[in-house]
């Protein structure tokens, strides 16, 4: 009988900031890869350079997607490690120079901020600049921040929860000027808009295939070529012997796929998405009282939209949601399973309750008109009801 109701209820994807499902075309590739090439690709035979040339490949199209050499471009498990390997590797080969500052975002993805807390306790001196509401960061705030020992400034070009895009190539620029690194994590903006490590002018920057319909447990960390960067593992001579391990064969030649197929779509894909999210956003807005858009409405991803509740708790709304068949979100999915407000809203200056009572919206290639009516439709019922079982007074 649960399966027989689970059936009658309509699934509505809205978060694909989270991960996205795998591509036809990412799962018919992956099926082959794991059929076929099974070899090892540091093995000189036939099996082991038919594996070798699937992940050559995808390195040459995911150098594309980004404007990059190939040569340039370092196969990781994901964003996470990407980021790790930005801030560790570039931090302790420039500590012999004396440069132990560091500077970042209040706004990063803990992968960056915790990795800057760890570098803290072995001695480096942190910075973290401050945000306004709108989610963009000052170009002068930076060069304030900035000083002589200054080795690295990591700075997301498009924040995961809001989907702000910040002005990297001006920030690289400043940090440049006082001979430092510059590393941004483009997780959430490569495959949804235009990214071009030249244009940005930046000397890292991270990826993750999951976030543009390939598979888990994959990525990419784009290392200008000449930078040194100390590797975190230490073993065989893989990935030009800066990340030891045999390669995960299957999930980079479906990365691979995946950055192709985002090239292609990416600017007739953005403008739908656009349209959608201003859809939801409009109705939204329009048919519940007490709502907010957090973070900038014009310097964003197409996809995503991140709303604040007057009066209900984000955590209710989104079960409420998920039980009508809506998939939302609070924020980082790495962050689930706590009910802290967002360290992002908080550190944009957002009271704790805005920062608890809003929920991220991201749309995805699956999402059509009809669903985003349909949310529309059943929201404000779900606001009103929750509402009733609360006496809190409105906030601003």
């Amino acid at each position: 009988m649960l399966g027989f109701k689970e059936s009658l209820v309509q699934r509505i994807y809205l978060d694909h900031n989270a991960t996205t499902p795998l591509l036809p075309a990412v799962i018919e590739r992956l099926t082959e890869e794991l059929r076929e090439d099974f070899g090892n690709p540091s093995s000189v035979h036939h099996f082991g350079q038919q594996a070798k040339a699937a992940i050559d490949e995808a390195r040459t199209n995911v150098a594309n997607l980004i404007g990059a050499d190939p040569s340039e471009v370092l196969f990781t498990s994901g964003g996470t490690e990407a980021d790790n390997i930005a801030l560790r590797g570039a931090a302790e080969a420039m500590e012999p120079t004396g440069k132990r500052h560091l500077v970042a975002s209040p706004i990063e993805h803990e992968a960056v901020l915790n990795t800057l807390k760890a570098l803290a306790k072995r001695g480096w001196r942190t910075t973290l600049l401050a945000a306004d509401q709108t989610g963009i960061l000052s170009t002068a705030m930076l060069r304030d921040a900035l000083a002589d020992d200054t080795a690295l400034v990591s700075v997301m070009h498009a924040n995961n929860e809001i989907g702000t895009i910040q002005p990297i190539t001006e920030l690289a620029r400043a940090a440049h000027d006082r001979g430092a690194l510059f590393h941004t994590d483009a997780v959430q903006s490569a495959g949804k808009i235009p990214v071009n490590v030249k244009t940005l002018g930046v000397d890292m920057l991270s990826m993750s295939a999951h976030k543009f319909y390939g598979p888990k447990g994959v990525g990419a960390l784009w290392i200008r070529r000449g930078l040194r960067v100390l590797p975190l593992l230490t073993g065989g001579r893989q990935e030009r012997s800066r990340r030891a391990g045999t390669e995960n064969v299957t999930g980079i030649v479906g990365m691979g796929v995946a950055a192709r197929i985002a090239a292609g779509k990416m600017a007739d894909e953005g403008r739908r998405l656009a349209a959608l999210r201003d859809r939801l956003e409009a109705g939204i807005l329009r048919a519940v009282p007490g709502t907010a858009v957090n973070g900038s409405p014009e310097m964003r991803v197409p996809n995503t939209t991140n709303i604040s509740f007057d009066r209900v708790e984000a955590e209710s709304l989104l079960i409420a949601l998920d039980l009508q068949g809506i998939a939302v979100s609070t924020g980082s999915a790495c962050s689930s399973g706590t009910l802290e407000p967002s360290h992002v809203l908080k550190a944009m200056g957002f009271s704790a309750h805005r920062a608890q009572n809003s929920i991220r919206f991201s749309l995805g290639t699956s999402n059509t008109d009809a669903e985003i009516d349909r949310v529309i439709a059943v929201l404000p019922g779900i606001v009103d009801k929750l509402r009733s079982l609360t006496r809190t007074p409105a906030r601003a």
